[in-house]
């Protein structure tokens, strides 16, 4: 299954995609260890199929083994997880008060919205995937996608107003 030219492929895609992978798990689930479980679960399934799948769709197809990951993971345990702390860039220098308090804001918005829109949210604005891309990583048609889309939207317009206070 493994060969000398594979490992080296596989762990280059473990560094360069774990940061992000991590970064989008954890604004699916809300949890930093519930993130590194989806994380490793997701590397390891990927590097089960690593051989089909093509150079150009890796992180695609490693996003959309995330996603699935944490519905089968929802599903199991039925119920939401609540935001303990900020997952951020381990590098990353640390940031000022105020984005902080906005990454926290917005994290809590995210975790108000239904699982699928939250999702939608996630992976359309977080991930920069297009609705096509959304629509094949989660399994939904363009128009479910483009219609959570808009709810999440509107729910996020009105659920706070810029000063973090309840409209």
């Amino acid at each position: 299954m493994t060969g000398p030219g594979l490992d080296e492929e596989f762990t280059a895609f473990v560094r360069d995609a774990s940061p992000a992978l991590g970064r989008t798990a954890w604004l699916l689930c809300g949890d930093r260890d519930l993130a590194a479980d989806l994380v490793q679960a997701t590397l390891v399934k990927t590097f089960r199929a690593w051989r089909r799948i093509a150079p150009e769709a890796r992180l695609a197809y490693a996003r959309r083994v995330l996603a699935h990951e944490n519905i089968d993971r929802w599903r199991r345990r039925h119920g939401e997880v609540a935001v303990a702390e900020v997952f951020d860039r381990p590098d990353a220098a640390p940031t000022p008060d105020a984005l902080v308090a906005e990454r926290d804001r917005v994290t809590r918005m995210l975790a108000a919205l239904p699982d699928t829109q939250r999702r939608v949210v996630v992976l359309r604005y977080y991930d920069d995937l297009s609705e096509r891309q959304v629509a094949e990583t989660l399994g939904l048609s363009v128009a479910a996608v483009k219609s959570a889309t808009h709810r999440a939207l509107t729910a996020l317009r009105t659920h706070e107003s810029p000063e973090g206070v309840s409209a």
